[in-house]
């Protein structure tokens, strides 16, 4: 193939004016999502801290150790939730810089991959603050009795909820990535389906890892969906990937040579 003429080439400055403008259109996006929240704020950490308040005794709460512990908890939330606001704009902002620079198959590809992406990671963050959170906090603060007494700080919160919300997002990736791979020729639906015992192995290992409690219960329920991904994920490649994107290179290849 005739990289030339299949690829439209752009001066240096041209591309990073491209860039600029993405980014701004981004920064901007960001930053109003960003207002957004924290116009909202309240209803906003009411949601984030339900799995936690609703398993801590009545009369207990959250609580922050030093003066600006409680404004810097609401200004990462709202930041956080505003990306998540933004998110839509940044990846078509993404979707429009990296577009010229890619074959006409390419193209046809990546838009799709974009939108099922984003709805999968927010599938998986919202599966794991409704399902997982609940019982994972129940178990933590199972603990607590007249010696020991559960004084959670706002702070850690953030930071294993957020984190816990990412990895979820991630995990729920699963059946995109093994199609984008797919779609590349790196596996295929018989090969997937070959190892679907070292998946079993590497959902546990992962579950282990990942939860934050070493209850099986817990770690069940996150090895559970992975597993279940896992079996989509073969399911998508068989559906989705009739030939990979080398071999419609290829083919491209062959009818331009002709």
């Amino acid at each position: 193939m005739n990289d030339q003429e299949s690829l439209p080439q752009q001066p240096l400055t041209e591309h990073l004016a491209e860039l600029r403008s993405c980014l701004i259109v981004s920064l901007a996006a960001a930053f109003a999502g960003f207002a957004i929240a924290y116009a909202v704020i309240q209803p906003v950490a009411d949601w984030f801290l339900a799995p936690l308040v609703q398993v801590m005794p009545e009369s207990k709460s959250l609580i922050f150790s030093s003066y600006q512990e409680g404004f810097f908890f609401y200004l990462k939330l709202a930041l956080a939730a505003g990306l998540l606001l933004a998110s839509p704009v940044i990846f078509h902002q993404t979707w429009r810089f990296v577009a010229p620079g890619l074959y006409q198959h390419e193209k046809r590809a990546l838009l799709p991959f974009t939108v099922v992406s984003s709805l999968c990671f927010l599938g998986g963050a919202a599966f794991g603050h409704l399902v997982i959170f609940p019982p994972t906090f129940r178990f933590l603060l199972g603990y607590s009795n007249a010696f020991l007494e559960p004084m959670p700080a706002v702070s850690e919160y953030f930071s294993l909820a957020l984190f816990l919300l990412i990895a979820f997002g991630l995990i729920f990736e699963l059946p995109v990535f093994m199609v984008f791979l797919a779609k590349l020729g790196k596996v295929d639906a018989p090969f997937l389906a070959r190892n679907r015992k070292y998946a079993v192995l590497i959902a546990f290992i992962a579950a282990a890892v990942v939860t934050p409690t070493p209850d099986p219960v817990n770690q069940c329920l996150m090895a559970g969906p992975l597993i279940a991904l896992y079996e989509i994920s073969i399911i998508a490649v068989r559906f989705f990937v009739k030939k990979p994107l080398t071999a419609l290179a290829a083919e491209e290849a062959k009818l331009h040579n002709l």
